[in-house]
């Protein structure tokens, strides 16, 4: 995960691990939404902004596809602030849903997802790990 400047999440790259014994075959972008430890259902959807084109990926068993959500910097120290003028929030989690393969909660290994205006820009489904 890349953590530009300033105190919240900036960037992450999510790998996605096929545990099935099945290839799968992914295609599109993934929907976001942040979630406290409970249910992935109760969760709040962020505005997702696509970027990139989609294309067909195939994940054998055992590998994996990645997806890097790029969200609105939270500034300054401390409790920080968004340049919207909005509070900034904060998520033990995210609910992130791969197209026709379900919804996944995932944390990072340390804190916990940090964005300004419930906004958040999304790479397609990849075989290859971006930048």
């Amino acid at each position: 995960m890349h953590r530009p400047v300033g105190t919240g999440t900036g960037a992450a790259v999510v790998q996605f691990t096929n545990v099935s014994r099945r290839t799968c075959v992914l295609k599109g972008h993934p929907t976001v939404a942040g979630a406290g430890n409970g249910s992935p259902a109760h969760n709040t959807p962020l505005k997702v902004t696509r970027t990139g084109g989609a294309a067909t990926v195939t994940i054998r068993p055992h590998g994996k596809a990645w997806v890097k959500l790029t969200f609105v910097q939270v500034h300054g120290e401390a409790d920080g602030y968004c340049v919207s003028g909005k509070d900034p929030v904060t998520y033990p989690t995210m609910v992130i849903g791969l197209p026709h393969s379900g919804k996944h909660q995932v944390a990072l290994n340390d804190g916990v997802w940090a964005e300004c205006d419930n906004k958040v820009t999304v790479t397609p489904v990849s075989a290859v790990k971006p930048s």
